[in-house]
């Protein structure tokens, strides 16, 4: 009985680890029929990777976790344009990101 109960255990352990794993093929025709939580995972995938030309296209693709990462990514690096352009696209993260760095105080730089 204890030998039975040690492989079904091994076999769910190994199920549980394939199951993290997804391949981007597998991710992508999830997202492509409509799975959110799929278009989530690429967007982590590709930020890991810092793909940015991807997570651009997942928000385009109506991506919202794409948008707050590359709002973060904008943010980080002081970029209005690309805010702006995320802001476009429809992330409401990168407006209210936009408008807070606009409205704050300018400081002179000094050669």
């Amino acid at each position: 009985m204890i030998a039975l109960d040690l492989a079904l255990r091994a076999r769910l352990q190994h199920v549980v680890m394939v199951s993290e794993n997804f391949d981007r093929e597998t991710l992508r025709a999830l997202a492509d029929e409509g799975n959110e939580t799929a278009l989530d995972r690429l967007a982590d995938l590709a930020d890991a990777r810092a793909d940015l030309e991807e997570l651009s296209e997942l928000l385009d693709a109506g991506c919202v976790r794409a948008g707050h990462l590359l709002t973060r990514r904008a943010v980080a690096e002081g970029d209005l344009r690309e805010l702006q352009r995320i802001s476009d696209a429809g992330c409401d993260e990168a407006d209210e990101e936009l408008e807070r760095l606009l409205a704050a105080p300018i400081r002179e730089q000094r050669d």
